[in-house]
């Protein structure tokens, strides 16, 4: 494990660290980033102590469903928080975690091109942020926002909550391997996205519909009409019923 007092991004780090040929289970975190970035792209930063900010490492088996390795963090990060405050956060597809309104934390997963097979993946980097504790965190932010500490009333030593995040996830990426529809079966049951009628935000369009299933494809949204549509990379917004 590698902990940086500050870095641009743990992932782009790790990324680079499994083109040299790092291990599987490999771990960067960091104090402060200075080029976070969200899932489509927006740069994101949080104030330096303030979020677990740690990437990880994984070798996926040939064949293996890619999207498991997301799954089994954001199930390890919801299992780590549980047991720290005694507050279960939900899951939000495809990657935060989240308190009603508020959002506790984000998973981001890049790829790693196998070298030798342009074609395969050779790693997948996961990297979670995941907000621990602000001292005065500015009213907009607080806003949208919760931290680990604000749920449990205490304050929350990062390194014993990322000790506890690894332990949680190491049987979850057994199941990867070993029992993938286990994996799945397990993140759906959690998913707080399922059975609500939420708005896709694809960029160029977007779509309406109530999310009824999660597969290795991606959320599966069925639409006012009855037929279904599967949205691999979307913002999803969660609206409530007229």
């Amino acid at each position: 494990m590698t902990w940086l007092a500050e870095t641009g991004s743990t992932n782009a780090d790790l990324v680079v660290q499994a083109r040299s040929g790092a291990p599987h289970g490999t771990v960067v975190v960091a104090d402060h980033q200075t080029a976070g970035r969200g899932r489509l792209g927006p740069t994101w930063q949080a104030p330096p102590g303030s979020a677990l900010l740690c990437s990880i490492l994984l070798h996926p088996e040939p064949g293996a469903v890619v999207h498991g390795a997301v799954w089994a963090v954001a199930l390890a990060a919801q299992s780590a928080v549980a047991a720290l405050t005694g507050v279960t956060p939900e899951l939000k597809w495809p990657n935060d975690l989240m308190i009603g309104e508020r959002k506790l934390a984000g998973v981001l997963a890049e790829g790693v091109i196998d070298p030798d097979d342009p074609l395969s993946l050779s790693g997948v980097v996961v990297g979670i942020g995941l907000n621990v504790g602000w001292a005065e965190p500015p009213p907009e932010v607080a806003a949208r926002a919760i931290t680990v500490e604000e749920l449990g009333g205490r304050v929350v030593d990062r390194r014993f909550l990322l000790a506890r995040l690894l332990a949680d996830l190491a049987p979850l990426l057994v199941l990867w391997i070993r029992d993938p529809d286990e994996l799945q079966a397990r993140y759906r049951s959690r998913l707080d996205t399922l059975g609500r009628l939420v708005r896709v935000e694809l960029g160029d369009r977007e779509l309406t519909g109530t999310a009824v299933d999660v597969t290795p494809e991606g959320l599966v949204v069925r639409l006012d009409d009855g037929t279904e549509e599967v949205v691999l990379v979307g913002d999803v917004v969660h609206l409530r019923p007229a």
